[in-house]
């Protein structure tokens, strides 16, 4: 009966996206302002040119992997709206990976089905995907790795992450937290890891157990006073196979579409990511120095400077969650995005594909924390739209004011990810398993 509820539940969204797709195309031949994101305009004509034999990247401003114009190639065959649905499809299989994550946790039947529908009928997600913008694969994709950790299949895991870095670039951050995450005591050959369940958090509480996030982790502690120490040990089996694999497969697709299509391909798939400077407004509070100073260019030290704090959050996160994998993974996302040097809307729907997977494990209460976390960081939004709206179709000089918002949004992110860390119940994704007599018994170290 519980699968049915669930059934049903993916079955009207399912209809809810494809009336999406088809008020899409009215709307594009009808109205003035689009439905369609221009993304995937630019998407369809790079998959026409793959088609006609051609690279993709004649198409100006088509910095993806040739394998989403290889995806959308049916778009120029059978109908423009091909992409939309294999976009609104993937959408739906983020949902059904949210319910197995949450299943294989032993998260209530009941509880499940909420927080997948946080998913499934959030107005930002269920658009992105309708209006043919590509990120719904890469929610999938992520969550595709998390279940093959779950269930033991390391070389899955990285065989998709591989994957997965090659499509999209920004899944990168996540290495370090898997890595730390394959330890050998959860990891046995021929067994499957035993899972931390949500049932085991709620008994604990109950016991009035002091369940805290972390203390300052001993792994840091080591990396910091003894490197050669730390790197010695973290060479192991799991950690080892895991790297070769999923890099093996990323330099493999890699080096493929290097052939291919040359330098072009490198410069705009991968390289142009890690360099990006975008001097249109947007949400990064780095655009109004990059506006100022785009035509003469950054030297070494000011790229430097802009990359440290994220690359310095991005370590203590990593070393202070990891063992509790999905939560590492969304607190990494949402700082990631916040401290990033372009932030895009289209970026949310990075964080947002992991917020279900950690919603069971929250302490906060919808009514006043979780309702004023959701306010000031909605708020924080639209205040920063005010004043863009003001500069791009009102012609006005905002951009102090535009970049004081973007200030006002990156402290409401920080606000945000520090009350969710606050109210987080941590609890580890993988559990020490031992066996005696025929009898398991689980400890929790």
């Amino acid at each position: 009966m519980a699968w049915v509820e669930f059934r049903s539940l993916l079955l009207i969204s399912a209809l809810f996206r494809v009336l999406l797709i088809f008020y899409g195309e009215w709307q594009d031949s009808h109205m003035e302002v689009r439905y369609t994101d221009i993304d995937y305009v630019v998407f369809s004509d790079a998959a026409s040119l793959v088609a006609s034999g051609k690279s993709p990247y004649d198409r100006s401003t088509y910095r993806y992997s040739p394998l989403l114009a290889f995806l959308l190639v049916p778009n120029s065959i059978f109908h423009p709206s091909w992409g939309k649905f294999v976009f609104s499809a993937s959408d739906l299989l983020v949902g059904l990976f949210m319910h197995t994550i949450l299943k294989l946790r032993r998260v209530p039947e009941k509880l499940r089905l909420y927080t997948v529908a946080a998913w499934l009928f959030n107005p930002f997600t269920f658009t992105i995907g309708t209006r043919g913008n590509c990120e719904p694969i890469v929610c999938a994709m992520v969550l595709w790795v998390i279940i093959s950790l779950m269930n033991g299949n390391i070389l899955e895991a990285a065989f998709w992450y591989g994957l997965l870095v090659h499509f999209r670039i920004y899944p990168i951050i996540y290495s370090l937290p898997i890595i730390l995450v394959l330890e050998p005591r959860y990891f046995r050959s021929g067994q499957k890891p035993t899972l931390g369940n949500w049932s085991l958090g709620q008994q604990k509480l109950s016991e009035g157990s002091n369940i805290k996030t972390v203390n300052p982790p001993k792994a840091f502690r080591r990396l910091l006073c003894y490197p050669w120490i730390f790197f010695k040990s973290m060479l192991t089996r799991e950690r080892i196979l895991f790297g070769f694999i999923s890099g093996a497969v990323f330099f493999s697709w890699t080096a493929l579409f290097f052939y291919l299509y040359g330098w072009e391909f490198l410069n705009e798939a991968l390289l142009y990511h890690l360099t990006r400077t975008d001097p249109r407004h947007n949400f990064s509070i780095y655009f109004y120095h990059i506006y100022l100073h785009h035509e003469h260019g950054f030297s070494v030290v000011e790229k430097l400077i802009s990359f440290l704090p994220q690359l310095m959050v991005q370590l203590v996160l990593s070393f202070s969650f990891a063992q509790d994998l999905p939560f590492c993974l969304f607190v990494q996302t949402v700082a990631f995005v916040a401290f990033n040097k372009v932030i895009t809307a289209q970026y949310f729907v990075w964080f947002f594909c992991l917020l279900p997977l950690i919603l069971p494990w929250s302490n906060m209460k919808l009514k006043w924390k979780g309702s004023a976390c959701i306010l000031l960081w909605v708020g924080a939004q639209i205040h920063w739209l005010m004043w863009g709206y003001l500069l791009e179709f009102k012609g006005k000089n905002v951009f102090i004011q535009l970049w004081l918002a973007s200030i006002l949004f990156l402290a409401a992110n920080t606000w945000v990810v520090i009350m969710v860390i606050r109210h987080h119940r941590f609890s580890t994704i993988f559990i020490q398993s031992m066996v005696t007599n025929s009898t398991d018994t689980r400890k929790i170290e």
